[in-house]
């Protein structure tokens, strides 16, 4: 468990790097105000998905230093499912300040100052009977750049994979609280540091579920700490009654 966590280039340098859609090419995030554009496609779940990035992205400038203003109008009923999916509130399209600007749109959408950040589109129904947060992993789950397919049995399996890691972080909460190991941290850190990858961020957390080396405490402090940029509402299970 512990080798296959190795320090990368991205850890070691605290840098966020975001591939420039526009160029293709890959660009440091720097240390400055950043203002996050989104610029949905349309109002649906493709719209959704272009919204989440945003709001993700934001989580991981955050949580690497740097402050991030997310900046959007989405209508109505968007805003109302981005509520359902725990998307952070949005400021309106003319609010300033921010040294560097990151525009979050859908493919071939982006356009303007800035780093373009591009989401493939999501196929299958409009309206998935499933609630938010397991919306929301189904939508983060794949490479941002890759089309996602929405059906019932994806949100299915996602609402069971929500339903155990949580009892499972109820059930590690209740043990001696150790700190995230540090070869996990660096290759979470590593994982959304290098071009916002949260498949493999998700990818580690299994990893962590399953090793034997890893005490219930510090499993426990590691699926909290990525929940800060997955939003999946790891720890919500935290006492309830068994």
């Amino acid at each position: 468990m512990r080798t296959a966590f190795r320090r990368s280039r991205a850890y070691a340098h605290l840098v966020l790097r975001i591939t420039d859609a526009r160029t293709g090419e890959p660009v440091d995030v720097r240390r400055a105000l950043t203002r996050v554009h989104v610029h949905a496609p349309s109002d649906d779940t493709w719209g959704l998905r272009v919204l989440l990035v945003a709001d993700v992205l934001a989580r991981a400038l955050d949580m690497g230093g740097v402050p991030a203003l997310l900046v959007a109008d989405p209508p109505a009923a968007l805003r109302g499912r981005a509520d359902d999916l725990g998307i952070r509130p949005t400021e309106a399209a003319g609010a300033g300040g921010g040294r560097q600007v990151l525009r979050v749109a859908g493919t071939g959408e982006t356009t303007g100052e800035g780093i373009g950040v591009e989401v493939a589109p999501v196929t299958g129904p409009e309206a998935p009977a499933a609630g938010g947060t397991a919306l929301r992993l189904v939508l983060l789950r794949g490479p941002r750049r890759t089309p996602v397919a929405l059906d019932a049995p994806a949100l299915a399996e996602a609402d069971e994979t929500l339903g155990a890691w949580r009892k499972a972080v109820a059930g590690w909460a209740t043990r001696p609280s150790k700190p995230v190991p540090e070869d996990v941290r660096q290759a979470l850190r590593t994982a959304w540091e290098d071009d916002l990858d949260v498949p493999a961020v998700l990818t580690v957390l299994r990893a962590v579920e399953r090793a034997d080396d890893v005490p219930d405490g510090a499993r426990f402090e590691t699926f909290a700490y990525a929940d800060r940029l997955l939003g999946l509402e790891l720890t919500r299970e935290i006492g309830a009654p068994a």
